[in-house]
């Protein structure tokens, strides 16, 4: 892989991703797209149900975009590759769940990152920001997602000053689910990968899917689409072995066998 700026390590049906690009894990546009490459074959590899994502290091998670590899000639508009900025937020049919573990600083760009993932996690450490004000410039993604999950006049606030939070404020406002001790923040985020890897990959896949796509519906709408099986995931699911083994593992007392299929 490029400059070998990506870990990974595989746990049964977990999938770790540790983002190692010292000095601070920012991200340029070969990291981006070794990030799109990594988490397209995880969507694709039926044997990983969750990922962890994390960065190498104490101090950062990630400031974002590499500036100083902008001021070399990389475009900021540039090929970030198949997942778009992060390997994530534009990479289509990416139904899978993903834990993020933030492990220190974590601002503009590195942000967005996170908040494409659908738990985060930090170290007590952590702390958070959208700076991209101060430097002359829109926090794109930011200014789509964060307004949707805390509070507007909230998210409004960070967008418009840049101002920094610790992760006690950002767990306050929501977008951050639990807040770990640095030493037990990996520790949680594999034993949750692993709860939710138990659980039916089908159900996991329609669930991020059926969320995405109410994302801006109305509410009757969303439904007659699910109800319809007009969502190639809830299709998928309302046919399959899964959901019959859910059943009769109720019906005799058991714990179902999931097989994903």
């Amino acid at each position: 892989m490029s400059e070998n700026v990506l870990k990974t390590r595989k746990d049964g049906h977990v999938l770790e991703v540790t983002l190692d690009r010292p000095k601070a894990n920012a991200v340029d546009l070969i990291t981006s797209r070794a990030m799109g490459e990594v988490f397209r074959d995880f969507r694709d590899n039926p044997d990983l149900r969750v990922a962890i994502l994390t960065a190498a290091g104490e101090k950062f998670f990630c400031p974002g975009w590499d500036l100083k590899a902008a001021a070399d000639g990389d475009e900021v508009d540039g090929d970030y590759g198949v997942g778009g900025f992060g390997g994530m937020q534009e990479l289509p049919r990416l139904n899978k769940p993903i834990i993020c573990a933030v492990n220190g600083i974590c601002c503009g760009g590195g942000l967005e990152i996170a908040l494409s993932t659908d738990i985060i996690l930090a170290a007590e450490h952590a702390t958070f920001a959208l700076p991209e004000i101060r430097s002359g410039t829109v926090a794109d993604a930011a200014s789509i997602k964060l307004p949707k999950r805390i509070p507007y006049h909230i998210a409004m606030e960070l967008l418009l000053t840049g101002r920094w939070l610790d992760a006690e404020e950002a767990h306050r406002w929501g977008f951050v689910n639990e807040i770990l001790a640095a030493d037990k923040l990996m520790d949680r985020a594999r034993e949750l990968a692993q709860l939710i890897a138990s659980g039916p990959p089908l159900v996991m896949a329609a669930i991020k899917e059926v969320v995405r796509d109410a994302e801006d519906s109305k509410f009757q709408d969303a439904l007659n689409r699910i109800t319809g099986r007009q969502l190639e995931t809830v299709d998928t699911l309302y046919g399959s072995e899964d959901m019959l083994e859910g059943f009769n593992a109720f019906a005799e007392k058991r714990d179902p066998v999931w097989k994903g299929r």
